[in-house]
């Protein structure tokens, strides 16, 4: 017989409720500018990396591509990304924030760090570091692919 997930010291536990408690957090802090967390990482992605297609914008925001797309027709609707009509090579049509879109960013990073601060306040700057890279070795040692 397996032995069971002792509730009380499980790692996996406790990254799970830490996840749902930020992500709790986040989409309180995201709610009055209309935005879900999901929203956010696309449109953070498309700041960092312009042109991203449907599918690489799922991979990094580790949603399902068809809700990508209904993602993405929301915000292209909102006037907060364009897309072309037609793919310019491929089927891939190439996204890009509009300056709306870059208001919308800012002022949700500003509310995703306000949480990101107060999730983190009660840590030093060397534990804060520790996190980090625990964190970074859980990732490795599950997915040695990823870096």
């Amino acid at each position: 017989m397996a032995t069971p997930v002792d509730l009380e010291t499980s790692v996996g536990l406790a990254l799970k409720r830490a996840a749902a408690a930020l992500r709790a957090a986040m989409e309180s802090a995201l709610r009055p500018l209309d935005l879900t967390v999901s929203q956010y990482a696309c449109l953070e992605q498309l700041a960092a990396r312009p042109g991203l297609s449907g599918s690489e914008l799922a991979r990094s925001t580790f949603v399902t591509r068809q809700s990508m797309h209904t993602l993405l027709r929301g915000l292209e609707d909102r006037g907060l990304l364009t897309r072309p009509d037609a793919a310019p090579r491929g089927r891939a049509l190439p996204t890009a924030l509009t300056p709306a879109g870059r208001a919308a960013l800012a002022s949700a990073s500003t509310a995703v760090a306000a949480v990101e601060r107060t999730m983190t306040g009660a840590l030093s700057p060397t534990d804060l570091a520790r996190v980090r890279r625990d964190l970074a070795a859980f990732t490795a040692a599950l997915d040695p692919v990823r870096p």
